[in-house]
């Protein structure tokens, strides 16, 4: 199923019930994994590994070298996971040697026309971005996140498990696990009780999670005595230790 007008170099390795559309160009050290299947006018540059049953919408630009000044064309790539959507317009660009030489995406995730992912970015599974979001160099994105409409996400940050961005926020610190955030810059809101509900949590797991969001923000506690509560309560709360794990591992400061 390659259209004939369609561009694939001699060394790009395609799977088997792969479809690529009219004028597309798979550059050379490209994978395409089996039943993959790539629309028009997508530019693919390797090296780029991308797995099974991925869909790559029209003008789609994936693998192209990063928007860093300080790249001096060394050898970086991208790896995709299986079973994504990307849609029109897309941008995903490869990592540079100032972080780990490689973008990351997981699986299983959604991916709205115009977003751009940029350099070095590490997106999970089963991560939602709406069209225009974008992500700066070295975003880190975890599981089951969802960004909105034109979210901005500022290099280096990092957004938690099940966290939601709004509709063009700006932001600037990280986002911890189930953390709703709006405005520009950036606010915490609330927990996304919706999301959890159909990520399958219970009322109880929901209510664990309330719990914290208001020891972290709604105590009047500083960051280091919110996370000592936390640690306590997530001797009895499971979904608490998501939170506190992540708390331990920010860099930039979180959303408050």
């Amino acid at each position: 199923m390659i259209d004939r007008t369609a561009l694939i170099d001699e060394s790009a390795r395609v799977g088997r019930d792969v479809t690529v559309g009219p004028y597309s160009i798979i550059g050379p050290g490209v994978e395409l994994g089996d039943g993959s299947w790539i629309g028009s006018h997508v530019v693919i540059r390797g090296p780029t590994r991308i797995g099974r049953e991925n869909r790559i919408f029209h003008f789609a630009s994936v693998g192209e070298d990063p928007q860093d000044k300080k790249y001096g064309g060394e050898r970086t790539s991208l790896e995709i996971g299986d079973r994504n959507t990307i849609r029109e317009y897309c941008t995903i660009n490869r990592g540079t040697v100032q972080d780990q030489r490689v973008t990351r995406i997981g699986s299983d995730n959604w991916i709205m026309a115009y977003v751009h992912i940029a350099h070095d970015c590490q997106v999970g599974n089963d991560v939602i971005m709406a069209n225009c979001a974008t992500l700066a160099g070295h975003v880190h994105v975890h599981d089951h996140a969802i960004l909105a409409g034109f979210s901005m996400i500022h290099q280096f940050c990092h957004i938690g498990s099940y966290a939601f961005c709004g509709m063009g926020c700006g932001v600037n610190r990280d986002v911890p696990p189930y953390v709703t955030v709006a405005s520009n810059p950036a606010r915490a809101r609330g927990i996304n009780a919706e999301g959890l509900r159909r990520r399958g949590f219970t009322r109880a797991q929901i209510q664990n999670v309330r719990r914290a969001y208001r020891l972290l923000y709604r105590q009047g506690l500083r960051l280091e005595n919110a996370r000592e509560r936390l640690r306590e309560f997530a001797r009895e709360s499971p979904e608490t230790r998501i939170l506190v794990d992540f708390l331990d591992r920010s860099e930039r400061g979180i959303t408050r």
